[in-house]
């Protein structure tokens, strides 16, 4: 369960954005097992350590997409190939994946793209029609667009600029595309306030999803409580990060407030 941090070395590393960089690394799958889509690493630069969405997971490798944000990002993203990071998981409850001949709807915002591209490579192979909404603030952002296209999705880029796709929200977009299409389920990942956007649409619709939550975390197995969510008290490195619709309407704070290190709302 703590899962002793495991050092690898940097195989490969992938702009992707001008803001995000992907970065591939040889993970034993027989001895460590295979991550199902949505659950997260803890990545640590022998420094700091910090929860990553795993963007990747075939071939004995895996792979996660960090946007530069702050200080620990910004080191992240000066690492190259051949360097070497601690990993250690993974970790938490990931997305609910038995479906089969099914009409699919995914939806991502920003590097919210990372935990559910994985996710449509698994729901392709259980040949559904899937439908991906991706979303960015512009052209530039967008993530996964050719790959996720290759493999056989169906892709609906927007941009909150216009300068690809679908110009507004991923709220916009999803609103436009349902007018014409139906789903059996939906999976979202994003900031949270596009994330209540969305779930109150597929609320108004009838159609359940499942949701990647995002909180401050420490351990990662539970045992600190860093990441409970009010009122609750589920951990979302444990009972989380995906929760299904059900499971988000008792979840107090979803899409108002969360918890700084030091537990005080913001």
């Amino acid at each position: 369960m703590i899962n002793q941090p495991q050092i690898v070395e940097i195989k490969e590393v992938i702009d992707e954005t001008p803001t995000i960089k992907t970065f591939v690394f040889d993970w034993d799958f027989e001895k460590f097992g295979a991550p199902n889509p949505g659950e997260f690493l803890m990545l640590w630069n022998f420094c700091d350590e910090k929860p990553m969405s795993i963007s990747k997971i075939d071939d004995n490798q895996l792979a996660i997409s960090v946007k530069n944000i702050g200080e620990f990002t910004s080191q992240i993203h000066d690492l190259k190939v051949g360097d070497k990071i601690g990993v250690r998981g993974s970790y938490g409850n990931g997305f609910n994946t038995d479906f089969n001949n099914k009409n699919l709807l995914v939806i991502g915002g920003g590097v919210g793209m990372a935990p559910v591209v994985g996710l449509t490579y698994k729901l392709l192979e259980k040949s559904n029609n899937v439908d991906v909404i991706v979303a960015g603030v512009n052209k530039d952002e967008l993530l996964f667009m050719d790959s996720l296209e290759k493999a056989g999705a169906n892709i609906y880029p927007c941009t909150d600029d216009g300068s690809f796709g679908f110009k507004g929200f991923a709220t916009d977009c999803l609103s436009n595309l349902i007018k014409d299409s139906t789903y059996d389920y939906a999976f979202v990942c994003g900031p949270e306030i596009m994330m209540v956007g969305i779930f109150n649409i597929l609320e108004d619709e009838g159609i359940l999803a499942d949701y990647s939550l995002e909180r401050y975390m420490k351990c990662a197995f539970g045992i600190c409580g860093q990441c409970c969510v009010d009122n609750t008290g589920w951990r979302i490195c444990v009972e989380g990060p995906v929760f299904n619709s059900e499971k988000i309407k008792l979840i107090e704070e979803f899409g108002k407030y969360r918890r700084d290190a030091s537990g005080v709302k913001y």
